[in-house]
Parts: C-alpha cells; structure tokens; sequence
C-alpha cells in the first residue's frame, strides 16, 4: 500500500461532541476496570503504532511513572497544529477534545491504522484528570494541557526542546508525547498498571510491526522492556510453540488482494500437543472474539487438509472426512489483515470481532490455495500432519464412544449426581459454591464446617490424572475427574452447555503443603486445557487456607504467611506473653469450626480469583511443567532453584 506524506490539519474531521464520554465511558472503553485503563494506554500506543506501519515511526517509548501517569513518545511525523478553518482551531485540540476527529476517515493520513472511530486520543483525555501533548514538527516544539478533557489554554509554539543525558537519545526532530493521568473518579478499582500486562500487549504489537521498536521504562519498579522483531508474525509463532515438539518449519502465506484492500499474512505450524493456539489480529488490533478472518481461515484449513487426505487416497470420496476439531489439535497459526481504516467493521468499540463479510472468502480462498501449494512442494510436512489429524481424529471417535457409553447411564448428563457430592440446598448458580477438597478427611471437616445453603463439597481422593497430555476419552475414564464434570453439570468437549453450570463459585482447597500443591496444579491444568471457560468467566477460585494458629493467652490468631505470623508474634511482644504456634500441614488438622471461620466463611476467608491474562504465556508455562519435553522443566528448576523454599 503507497504512503502518503501529506498529514494536515485539512484531514481533520469531526463528526461530534465529546462530553458524552465521562458519562458513558464504558461505552467507550469497554469497562472502568482496571482493565479500561490498560484500554486506555493502549489507544495512546496505537496512535504511534500507525505512524510505524505508515512508515514514519521508527521507535516508540511507552514510561510509567511513579504517581501512575504515562508518557507516551514517537518519532513519527507529530500531530498536525496547523489552525483547521471549518472549526477555527487548532488540529492537535480538534484530536485531543473531539469524538470522531483524526486522520484516519478519509484514508489519506492513514492507509493502515489501529484506530477506528478517532476516538481513541480524545477519550483517554477526557477520562483523564490530567493530559499534556508535546509535538515535534516543522522544527518547533508545541504543547497543549487538558483537565479532563478540557484544553487549559490554547496550544503554544517554542523553539526545538533540547534534551540531554538519556532523554538525549530519544530526542529526535519530529514526533509525538503524550503524557495522561487517569481520572480516579472514572477508575475506582485503581489505575496502577500492571506492567507484565502492558509489556504482553506491547510485545504482541511488536511482532506485527517490523522495523518499529518498542521501548518500555517502569520507573515505580526501575524496570524496563524491549521489543524488536524483524520476523513478523513467524516469530510469533516460533514463540508461541517454543519448548513443544514441532512437526514441520512454520507455513507462511501472504496474499494481497487485487484492489490493494485487503493484505493478509497467515503462519501456520503443529506441534505434537493437543492443544489450540490460535490468534487472530487485524491491523495491530487482537480480535480476541475472531470475526470473518478467523472463520474463513479455519473453513479453508479443513478444506485444504481434507482434500489432501482425499488425494493421497487417506480417505475416500463419501466417506466420513475430518471435522474442524481435528485440524486444530497441536495447531499453532497467526492470522493477520491489514486493511484501510475507513473500510474497517468490527462489532464494539473495543474492536474485539472483525465484522467485514467479504474478508472471509477472500482469507478461505487465499489459505487453502497456500496450503495446497505448501503440501504439494512439501509432502514429508503434508504426511506429518495427516498423520497428527488423523490421530486426533481417531482419539475423537474413541472419546465420543466412551463419553456415550457414560451419557447412556445418565451420568454426564446430571441425572445422577456422584455420591461422594454433598450438594448444596440452593439451585441458583450465582449463588452457590463447589468445594474441591483433597482427601477423605479434610472432606468432612469441610462437610460439618460448611453453609449447607449454598456450598458444596467434592472431595478427590489422590493424585488426579494429569491431563496436560490426556485425550478426551482417558479424562472421561477416570473417576474422579468424571465425577467433577458431572457434579459441574455443564458437560464436556463438544457436549458443552454453559448455560448448564451449578455452581458460579468453584474453589480449590488444598493443603498447603508439597502434595496440596500438586494436586492444584493437576486441577489448574484441567481447567486450562479442558474447561477454560470456568476460567474466563471468573468462576475458579483457590482457597487461602491460613498456615499457622497463633494462642496469645487467651486470645486465637490466624496467620496466611510467615511474615504475618512474625508482626503478630512481634506486635503482642510487649505483652510478655509466649505465644503458642501451630503449623497446619493439612486442612484435616482444623475441627469443622476453624475450617469454616479461616477458609470457607464469605466474611472472613481470603481467596485467589484463576484468571488468564495471558494465555500464550500460560499455554508455555503449562507445557513446559506438565508436559512431556524434560529439558524445558530441567532448565525452569535450575534458574529458580535458588529461590524456592524447603517446607519440612
């Protein structure tokens, strides 16, 4: 696609106001979560991402400061400050304080942009207590400043800003910074960023964007970041399938549409796991919900295999072929579009589901046509992922034999209830719990102990199956596994029912202990691979049960850690009193009254909510310490030996 150099105040346009933001931000951002401010920081990235894939930007500098502001810098052409006529204003205030103004409508500015609406800049400003705009250009420096999305005076025009020391090397003769503070009364959960977070959605841009480097600084921890990949998307996947057993070198196909309007790039490549790994973006936007690209992707990937099963004569015509779910176990792939701005369709602001119908036809001819070419310059790859479908597919029909066996007794589908389940009186799902107890013992302290209203008790006896490298119809097999799907109630695998779940608060209770561990981690690994919807939707929780009770004379403390054992013991020092200290190795050591006033009474217990910030990294971690391959896990344990802690 050709560049325009030409960004003026003239491609400015507004199409309304911005004072319904304040009030609606959720329509805006998604959510005043702290995740709405991640959003935020996000818009203000995106803005000097376009620069880089108009080609202007080289670097782009993203500080998180001590008090939680962000500055945002680039090298890019800087915002244009020339008066606009229609709006007798200047460009940068129009972009700053009005809905729907920027260069991206007319797609002059911007062939390729993140950005959609122009919404992007102007509600961070007015979600934000405090916002300052810097822009380099035509060799002067301007700056404007905002309370909430109000300027506070006009923009002011000086002499090129002279920088030195480390701020020397960023100094560049053109370029954008944005610095913001987001409002606390938008933000009431908080507005610290989390950076693992931020360097994720940074390091995922990164990939799609070559020869633009990222540069993170958090000056709260002193730590910093940074990100340059000149492979593109094939890195990605490099990076996504690193310490699993790859099948073949990644497939990379690259199809530019004949009006220009669309480009797509495709890398593809299995591994000998059983999981999915499938991302999609569109610009630099992750499309988290997929959309047309998505689907015309997975419809032109079975297609193309199960005409190549056809033509070696694997499978013949009219007989059954391969479905969907087989081509997708051990699959790793990047589907990235980079389309016009102004041609973009998504559904929602926050850009999750690409919309546009005539992507996927375009995406489902141009893969299946690289594929075919691929396995036909390329047969040992074609044979090797043949033979992968064809093993998930036959690991398919055995799961569904065992799966109907079990449904044709009524279990699966919740027509008997395990007998070890002491289920709960109330049948409203929002409000009742399922206790995921290990062992006999510590099960009926937690069945006396419990509110037999709204909490339920599993208990599971030993070590679970680890399914990390299970098939569907080995988990279904085992027992205890196969009586928490059916004390769930929502199914399994393609008998998923959501709808059908008993329980929107599912907690793991262990001990703390080496053992207890274990078993929680078998569990996590369950819900991850299997059930990752419990996941997503904040119903896994793990149970803090306290390590220590503390007898102060007459006076019974309980303590989480070590350290708060310690201020205890410190804090009632001066009493002179000798404490008595009991160390809980097992949930079985606490009478039901102590089990129920520590770890299970909504008043006082103190629980971990399971979340997936990022799935490729946690795909990675699960792989590495619950799968096959030994030299990755070997590797994890000798660099974090020194810091792990023995518990006798």
């Amino acid at each position: 696609m050709p560049k325009s150099s030409s960004y003026t105040g003239e491609q400015i346009v507004v199409l309304e106001g911005l004072e319904p933001v304040r009030k609606r931000p959720a329509m805006y951002i998604g959510t005043t979560s702290l995740a709405g401010v991640h959003h935020c920081l996000n818009e203000i990235i995106d803005n000097s991402i376009d620069e880089g894939l108009a080609g202007f930007a080289k670097n782009a500098w993203v500080t998180i400061h001590k008090d939680d502001s962000v500055t945002v810098r680039d090298d890019g052409r800087g915002i244009p400050v020339d008066n606009v006529p229609k709006y007798k204003v200047s460009a940068l205030e129009l972009v700053m304080t009005k809905l729907h103004a920027g260069g991206k409508f007319e797609g002059q500015a911007y062939k390729v942009s993140g950005g959609l609406h122009g919404v992007g800049a102007s509600v961070v400003n007015a979600l934000s207590i405090y916002t300052k705009v810097e822009v380099h250009r035509d060799g002067k420096a301007y700056m404007q400043e905002y309370k909430r999305g109000k300027p506070t005076g006009p923009v002011k025009a000086s002499g090129p800003l002279r920088r030195s020391g480390s701020e020397a090397s960023k100094s560049t003769s053109t370029g954008t910074i944005v610095t913001f503070l987001p409002d606390r009364e938008i933000f009431k959960e908080g507005i610290s960023l989390n950076f693992d977070i931020v360097k994720k959605q940074v390091r995922d841009r990164a990939y799609l964007i070559a020869g633009l480097a990222f540069h993170l600084f958090d000056q709260r921890s002193d730590s910093e970041a940074h990100y340059y990949f000149e492979g593109g998307i094939t890195s990605l996947v490099k990076a996504l399938n690193r310490d699993k057993v790859k099948l073949h070198d990644p497939i990379v196909i690259h199809k530019i549409s004949d009006d220009g309007t669309m480009d797509m790039e495709v890398a593809i490549q299995y591994n000998d796991g059983f999981s999915e790994s499938v991302e999609s973006y569109v610009n630099v936007i992750h499309t988290v919900e997929g959309g047309s690209h998505l689907t015309g992707f997975r419809m032109a990937l079975t297609r193309a295999i199960n005409d190549y099963a056809k033509k070696m004569g694997i499978i013949k015509n009219g007989s059954d072929g391969i479905i969907g779910d087989d081509t997708r176990e051990g699959l790793t792939a990047i589907v990235y579009m980079k389309m016009p701005s102004q041609t973009l369709q998504f559904e929602g602001q926050t850009k999750g589901k690409l919309g546009n119908a005539e992507v996927q036809p375009f995406v489902q001819a141009a893969v299946k046509e690289g594929l075919e070419t691929y396995f036909e310059e390329n047969p040992g790859d074609g044979r090797s992922i043949l033979e992968k479908v064809f093993l998930a597919a036959k690991a398919r029909l055995a799961a569904k034999a065992a799966k109907d066996a079990i449904i044709r007794k009524g279990a699966l589908e919740g027509a008997t209830l395990p007998g070890k389940l002491a289920d709960c009186q109330e049948k409203d799902p929002s409000i009742s719990e399922l206790f995921i107890v290990e062992g006999d013992s510590a099960g009926g302290s937690a069945k006396q102990g419990r509110d037999r209203k709204f909490q339920a008790i599993l208990p599971l006896r030993g070590k679970i199956l680890n399914t990390e490298r299970a098939r569907l119809d080995k988990i279904i097999e085992f027992e205890e596994l196969k009586a928490l799907v059916i004390a769930l109630g929502m199914g399994i695998a393609d008998s998923l029912h959501p709808e059908k779940l008993r329980y929107h608060r599912i907690i793991i209770m262990t001990d703390a202990d080496v053992d207890g561990e274990h078993i929680m981690t078998l569990l996590l690994t369950f819900f991850f691979r299997h059930l990752p919807y419990i996941i997503e939707k904040g119903h896994l929780y793990v149970a803090q049960p306290p390590l220590f009770k503390i007898t102060i004379g007459k006076n019974v403390y309980y303590s989480y850690s070590d350290e708060q054992r310690d201020k205890l013991v410190k804090d009632h020092a001066a009493e002179g009193k000798n404490p008595n200290i009991q160390r809980y190795k097992g949930l079985g050591e606490m009478n039901p009254d102590q089990l129920w006033e520590t770890t299970m009474n909504p008043v006082n217990r103190v629980m971990r909510q399971v979340n997936i910030a990022d799935a490729g990294a946690a795909d990675h971690v699960f792989t590495m310490l619950m799968g096959d391959e030994v030299p990755p896990r070997k590797r994890f344990i000798q660099t974090h030996a020194k810091s792990a802690t023995l518990d006798i």
